[in-house]
């Protein structure tokens, strides 16, 4: 099982933002290596041709070392620059606690960062999502699905396949943190179904894993479960 994920992370320690935020176009695509190597320092930066930046210019940046024009591409000013991490960041981003493969370039805007990852499973993505809080670092899920052309953890305990949809949005919402970040009737209007239905589906879901996990044999499910 894979998981694709979206999300945006803001934080003042956050390398490029404040760059981003004195640029015409507020906004900077960029390709990095953070939750592959532990402090990961270099960045390719596509920036608007409009913004005019130069190499010197990038270097005024207290934030940034060096920088190297790689030349043009697809419209954009291509820059390879080295930057300097926070501690927050190279420490909330230390690949030996997750890895996530970048599906798109980040987006870098006066809000944040805007990614586009593919984690290995649920709990890589919460890894991290665990880790931005430990370190002070904000993070909002803007969507989450599972690959589903890859073989499922799901049918290794018995739930169907709208059983882990539910469970996978309930943990992704923080329905079983405590305090409860959502409710039901929220999680309900999320999945298009009546929160009486939802409450059933996470009921049905929780039963079926302690179940398959402590070794009973459990009720069938229809498939529409």
């Amino acid at each position: 099982m894979t998981v694709t994920t979206e999300f945006l992370i803001s934080s003042p320690s956050l390398p490029l933002v404040s760059l981003a935020e004195s640029l015409s176009s507020d906004r900077i695509e960029c390709v990095h290596g953070l939750c592959l190597e532990h402090d990961s320092r270099v960045f390719v930066v596509y920036l608007d041709p409009a913004d005019d930046l130069t190499e010197t210019a990038l270097c005024a940046y207290d934030e940034i070392v060096e920088a190297t024009s790689l030349g043009r591409s697809s419209g954009k000013d291509v820059y390879q620059v080295t930057v300097e991490l926070a501690d927050v960041v190279s420490e909330a981003f230390a690949p030996e606690r997750f890895t996530a493969a970048q599906m798109e370039p980040t987006i870098v805007t006066p809000e944040g960062w805007y990614e586009k990852k593919l984690f290995e499973d649920y709990h890589a993505f919460n890894g991290l999502t665990n880790r931005c809080e430990e370190y002070g670092i904000d993070i909002e899920l803007i969507s989450i699905s599972q690959d589903s052309s890859a073989p499922g953890d799901s049918s290794t305990y018995g739930l169907t396949d709208r059983q882990y949809e539910a469970l996978t949005l309930a943990v992704s919402r923080g329905y079983f943190e405590s305090p409860r970040r959502t409710s039901t009737a929220e999680l309900a209007e999320e999945m298009g179904i009546s929160q009486p239905s939802m409450s059933s589906l996470l009921r049905r879901a929780e039963r079926q894993l302690l179940t398959a996990t402590l070794g009973s044999r459990p009720r069938p499910e229809s498939a529409s479960e």
